[in-house]
């Protein structure tokens, strides 16, 4: 007997990025986290946060938070839909607007939970071969019409970024949804805001993992038009994000100084680091997001990735065709990556032929 229907029992779960049993004395670089804790002021709230307060049903729109986010972000509150973590906004549109046949367009590589959603809606999906230099492949994103396009903005593992101006032609073109994914737009020089006024088929994704340090919080959020706000609202569980998520997350989004402080540290590492790696041999990629992805020389992406595991280092390692010669490495503290470029010279990855 078959419990499961068929495009389930056909497809591949999602695996995420490897969890040490104990982070104690592990230089922790796979998963693009901020090295830096959340803001002072978020850590207030959780402290103070009103324990009787859990036996009430939260906002089912967190509206304080939206508001916070929109006075933040310049938009309108009634635009931001909340999401527990921007997974749960991935699952939303996948199931608004995804369905049997219908074709769901990313690039590759890419974000794979992208693809674990279309197959879970049964959807066609179509994967982009990236650029021969990992930019993303705008014109043939567009020639594919997909009834939703993913396309996360910075990319990764790739850290590539296409412009506004790009992505303005892009949603032009589709006749469906363009999805874009900016959890990484705390980095990067540009994001896609302004086109959700722009376009009414423009949905823009945010997240509180990546640049406010609030990974396990699960936090994240759409800005959409109204017709795709009334329709993402159709499918939301009711109460999607707890009281305590959207207390703490928005005090994290209110703190733009210690927000905007961290950033451009990660910033600066992630500079200097790229011209670390490169001196060591390394072919590494613009990045717009807290993350390197580097080539090397000799090829050998799974070796590198042991031998700095085990001196309790961890990157990433995506095992596919184009993947195979290259790590992801999330920008840490200046210590971190210190320690990371003592692994790789003790080990000379880098200068591998």
């Amino acid at each position: 007997m078959n419990i499961f229907a068929d495009n389930i029992e056909a497809m591949t779960a999602y695996v995420p990025g490897e969890q040490p049993g104990s982070t104690h004395g592990v230089v922790k670089l796979n998963q693009n986290e901020n090295p830096y804790p959340p803001s002072p002021a978020a850590l207030a709230v959780l402290r103070q946060f009103d324990g009787q307060s859990l036996r009430l049903y939260p906002d089912p729109m967190a509206k304080r938070f939206c508001q916070v986010a929109a006075d933040v972000l310049a938009v309108k509150a009634d635009r931001i839909c909340v999401g527990n973590g921007s997974d749960d906004l991935i699952i939303m549109i996948a199931r608004a607007a995804a369905g049997r046949g219908r074709p769901v367009v990313t690039t590759e590589p890419t974000f794979p939970f992208y693809q674990t959603q279309a197959q879970i809606e049964a959807a066609n999906f179509i994967a982009i071969p990236a650029n021969d230099d990992f930019t993303i492949p705008i014109d043939a994103l567009g020639q594919a019409n997909g009834a939703v396009t993913f396309l996360a903005n910075p990319n990764s593992p790739t850290g590539a970024t296409a412009t506004t101006d790009q992505l303005d032609w892009l949603a032009r073109r589709l006749d469906g949804l363009l999805v874009v994914d900016e959890a990484y737009a705390d980095f990067a020089d540009e994001n896609a805001l302004k086109l959700v006024d722009k376009h009414d088929n423009v949905v823009v994704l945010r997240t509180l993992s990546k640049g406010y340090s609030l990974a396990a919080l699960r936090l994240g959020f759409a800005v959409a038009p109204p017709p795709i706000m009334a329709g993402l609202i159709k499918i939301k569980a009711i109460y999607n994000v707890g009281a305590l998520p959207a207390a703490v997350g928005a005090a994290a989004m209110a703190d733009r100084q210690y927000h905007d402080q961290c950033v451009a540290k990660i910033v600066a590492e992630r500079s200097r680091i790229a011209m670390e790696l490169a001196r060591r041999g390394f072919t590494v990629y613009p990045s717009g997001g807290n993350f390197l992805m580097v080539a090397l020389a000799g090829g050998g992406g799974r070796a590198a990735y042991e031998a700095l595991k085990a001196r309790n280092v961890l990157v990433r390692y995506f095992q596919k065709d184009r993947m195979s010669d290259k790590l992801r490495i999330s920008v840490g503290t200046p210590q971190e990556n210190t320690v990371l470029l003592a692994a790789i010279d003790a080990d000379g990855i880098g200068s591998r032929q």
